[in-house]
Formats: C-alpha cells, sequence, structure tokens
C-alpha cells in the first residue's frame, strides 16, 4: 500500500500550500532573486545535450532551467498542481505525476546521465521510504552517471543515516558540501549536498 508523502500530509492540513509555493517563487523571481544555482552546478557537471531527471521537480524551477541551456530534462512529482504549474512555465519538458518511492527502471537508451533531486524533497518524502527511494535513484542512471541531493540537515534526515542509505543503494559519495555554491561540509549553513555516484561495471 502506498504512504502518504509528508508533502501530501501538509497540503491535506492546508489545501493552499501547493498555490502558496508556487506564488512564493512567483515573487521571488519578480524580485530578482537568483533562483538558478542549483542548475547552473549541474551545468557545470555535464555536456550539453545530457538527459537529466529532475527528481522531486516541484514547478520545474531546476529542471526547466536545464532545458533552457539545452539538455534533455523530465521531471517527476507527487503534486499535481506543481506538475501543472511547470507544464504551464516550461512547456516541451516531460513533467510527470509520480511518487519517487514507486519510480520505474527506465527503458533502455532512457536512463539518466544525471539526477538532481533540490528543495529539501528528501525531507517530504513518505516516512520509511528514503532506502527505497534512494534504490529507485540508483537505477535511473547510467554506469558512471551522478546524482546530486540536497536537503536541510534539521529536517529529520540525518546525514549519516543519508550516507549509509545511499551507500546501500550501490552508491558511491563522491563530494559533500554545505551549499549549492560548493561551500566545504560540514559547514555553518544546516544544508547538506551531496554528489553520489553509480560505479561502472568493472
Amino acid at each position: 500500500m502506498r504512504k502518504e508523502t509528508l508533502w501530501e500530509a501538509r497540503r491535506k492540513q492546508d489545501p493552499g500550500h501547493s498555490r502558496w509555493y508556487i506564488q512564493r517563487f512567483e515573487t521571488l523571481r519578480a524580485e530578482g532573486a537568483d533562483l538558478d544555482g542549483e542548475a547552473r552546478l549541474v551545468d557545470a557537471m555535464l555536456p550539453r545535450g545530457a538527459r537529466i531527471l529532475d527528481a522531486g521537480c516541484g514547478t520545474g524551477r531546476v529542471g526547466g532551467e536545464l532545458a533552457r541551456r539545452g539538455h534533455r530534462v523530465s521531471g517527476v512529482d507527487a503534486d499535481p498542481e506543481l506538475i501543472e504549474a511547470a507544464r504551464t512555465d516550461h512547456p516541451g519538458v516531460d513533467w510527470r505525476v509520480g511518487d519517487l518511492a514507486e519510480l520505474e527502471a527506465p527503458a533502455a537508451g532512457d536512463a539518466a546521465d544525471l539526477l538532481v533531486c533540490a528543495g529539501n524533497v528528501m525531507t517530504f518524502l513518505a516516512p520509511g521510504t528514503s532506502a527505497e527511494v534512494l534504490h529507485r535513484f540508483h537505477a535511473q542512471l547510467v554506469p558512471g552517471g551522478r546524482a546530486v541531493i540536497g536537503f536541510g540537515t534539521d529536517r529529520g534526515y540525518a546525514p549519516d543515516v543519508f550516507d549509509a542509505e545511499a551507500r546501500a543503494a550501490g552508491f558511491t559519495i563522491d563530494q559533500l558540501f554545505s551549499s549549492w555554491e560548493l561551500h566545504p561540509f560540514p559547514g555553518d549553513t544546516g544544508f547538506l549536498v551531496a554528489v553520489l555516484g553509480r560505479p561502472r561495471a568493472t
């Protein structure tokens, strides 16, 4: 039986939460805030035209910018309202409604070169599903592919638990930072950006 995510539970308590989230970033962009830091980092890690999966894509803020920069992007999120906003703001990208704990393995030739999971998505999963989600992230990638995952370390998902679950899923822990601007981890930001690798077959 599928478990309710913490994001879905919040929406149930506050039906206007998704609209608030959409409006929040619309306001920040209108005010000139820099909202593309995650996309700049990911873009620098890949050749042009790479295949990227935006896991927990929300309104498409990260994936949409990466598509604009010439990458082949798809995105998945459990919130239909956020997916509708992504489709409106970033047409031409494959945005899909789906649970990250139920991601199906990609068809032959469709595996991603890189998976990005930004915006505290890992802390809004259904309780007890983070290990399964990381296993499914691993399955989305080509051998030699990478996952870049960022979340606040004060939101109930401890970095040491994440480390153990990522390794158990088959990832290597390639780099750890405390911001999308690559400050060292641990730092004083209360944030973790992890670059994980899917090893090539030997």
